[in-house]
């Protein structure tokens, strides 16, 4: 073929490639930004309580309007490290061996056997960035950065377990850390840290101890938006996680004024997750989930500064004694406020009443992002893709909620949900608001709410009506068919409560309530 012929045939070629989308464009992956608040109740959220005509949450309600709200969503667990493992591994606490919390002086964490979803992100390529508390074990192979992250920068566990220069606000009402003496971290004032400094750790390094509270906000938004806007920039997608000190005590908002500290916490945290989402939709606004949820309900025995579980207000217990939110399973203990945004991809102004988890979050990540999950363990979570983008209401058959502190044996399945009905084999009460605790009680034949008719789970079913037997009777069956596939699973982990003193972080020794500060 002559030159005079190729010319042409290069120069048309070279025209339909630059009209057609790069490779890189089109195999381009979904960000996610996993949004993860601490404590917060169901009626926290302003769209889920409309008629209180509230404006705690503008941004959130916004994300709301663009995009999905999920009215029956629940976390995995009543408490902190239960839950948390849950969702990053989509195992019940039965399986990932995480029970209860763990401590400030615990020696390890989250099984090493366990496989996280930024792990398997990690591995695709996915840059992964932790922001936030962690609180599945800050040592050695269990940090944050060992567990599938690239980049971390936060607490190691609660915000209250560990002392401050500058007390944010709490119930009781804690001192400041001490100068000097002994280095004892159990010595406690009235349930308060007062000879350990609350770290701020990035990546493996403590940063600062004790950290300062009232600035942790504004050093988590910092952080979120650098990791936004560079990955972006490098065109590389990415996994955020952000696992806010909102809405634990010590509150410590910037504002807090004639609203009360607690309403101003709920805006402050509502800010910088409007600050995250306009980031976001500032760089690849098409290309990114955010999903906004939380750990558990809310810490009742805080009083004004714990948050309202809406009409989930577990009546039966509280005629009897006792709180039924954080650490039970009541409604209010692990229905938790969610919402789904992603423009283009899930509709605007929805709802779905699909009965969710925060164990869902591990197969639907995935499933977007094209990966297959390990095929050598049993999972508990749902790909809940249908839902967030077909609009499909369709979740979990069943759900069980473990006992995380309140009654019975640490991880214990004590409740079941199934439909609009739900179960309990066995109640207790959380200390509540005045320091009242609900006794432990087993049930044999279970109580049964319907949810439909009963929100407050005040009154149960007649055990002896049709609609009883026919509800108990497949609960029972679930039960067993689950104990059984958790008993004969041989991918079943055993984590290591063990505590040492020498455990707890301390970037120097030498200083009172190990004192340091590396921050610019």
């Amino acid at each position: 073929m002559s030159n005079c012929h190729v010319r042409p045939l290069l120069v048309w070629m070279l025209f339909w490639t630059s009209m057609l989308p790069t490779v890189s464009n089109q195999a381009k992956k979904p960000n996610f930004i996993i949004i993860l608040a601490d404590d917060i109740g169901w009626g926290d959220l302003d769209a889920n309580q409309p008629e209180r005509k509230s404006n705690n949450t503008p941004n959130l309600n916004l994300m709301a309007e663009q995009g999905l709200r999920l009215t029956d969503f629940h976390s995995p667990a009543s408490t902190c490290s239960p839950s948390r493992a849950a969702i990053l591994t989509g195992r019940y606490g039965l399986r990932n061996g995480v029970t209860h919390n763990f401590a400030v002086e615990s020696v390890a964490g989250l099984p090493l056997s366990e496989v996280t979803f930024p792990q398997l992100l990690q591995k695709e390529g996915y840059y992964t960035a932790m922001i936030g508390k962690w609180h599945l074990g800050h040592n050695g192979p269990h940090s944050p950065t060992n567990r599938g992250f690239d980049y971390y920068l936060g607490i190691p566990y609660s915000n209250d377990m560990g002392c401050t220069d500058k007390p944010g606000y709490n119930l009781p009402k804690c001192p400041p850390c001490e100068s000097a003496g002994s280095q004892s971290i159990r010595s406690l004032h009235g349930g308060c840290y007062s000879k350990l400094g609350l770290p701020l750790i990035e990546n493996s390094s403590i940063v600062e101890q004790p950290l300062d509270l009232w600035s942790l906000t504004d050093q988590y938004e910092s952080a979120a938006l650098k990791i936004i806007h560079n990955t972006s920039a490098r065109g590389q997608p990415f996994l955020l996680y952000m696992a806010l000190a909102h809405m634990h005590v010590p509150l410590a908002p910037a504002g807090a004024a004639s609203e009360g500290v607690y309403a101003a916490s709920l805006k402050e945290m509502d800010s910088l997750v409007g600050t995250i989402k306009s980031a976001s939709d500032d760089t690849e606004k098409n290309n990114t989930l955010i999903w906004f949820t939380g750990d558990n309900g809310p810490w009742e025995q805080k009083c004004q500064y714990a948050g309202s579980v809406g009409p989930f207000t577990g009546k039966w217990q509280t005629n009897k004694g006792g709180g039924s939110a954080k650490r039970t399973t009541w409604e209010g203990g692990h229905r938790v406020p969610a919402v789904a945004y992603w423009p283009g991809r899930i509709p605007a102004n929805a709802s779905s009443s699909a009965l969710l988890s925060g164990m869902d979050i591990f197969p639907t990540l995935l499933s977007l992002a094209g990966i297959n999950p390990p095929t050598d363990r049993g999972y508990d979570g749902m790909d809940a893709t249908s839902v967030l983008l077909r609009q499909e209401h369709v979740g979990h058959e069943f759900l069980f909620h473990p006992n995380s502190g309140a009654a019975g044996r640490f991880g214990d399945l004590q409740a079941v949900r199934a439909g609009k009905y739900k179960a309990f084999y066995i109640t207790g009460g959380a200390e509540a608001c005045g320091g009242a605790t609900g006794r432990p009680q087993l049930h044999d034949p279970p109580l049964i709410f319907d949810l439909e008719r009963d929100a407050a789970e005040e009154t149960p079913l007649e055990v002896h009506t049709p609609e009883y037997q026919t509800v108990a009777q497949r609960i029972a069956r679930k039960r067993e068919e689950l104990l059984w596939d958790i008993a004969t699973d041989e991918s079943v982990s055993t984590a290591d409560y063990r505590k040492e003193e020498s455990a707890a972080p301390c970037c120097d020794q030498r200083q009172a309530v190990c004192r340091c500060k590396t921050l610019d």
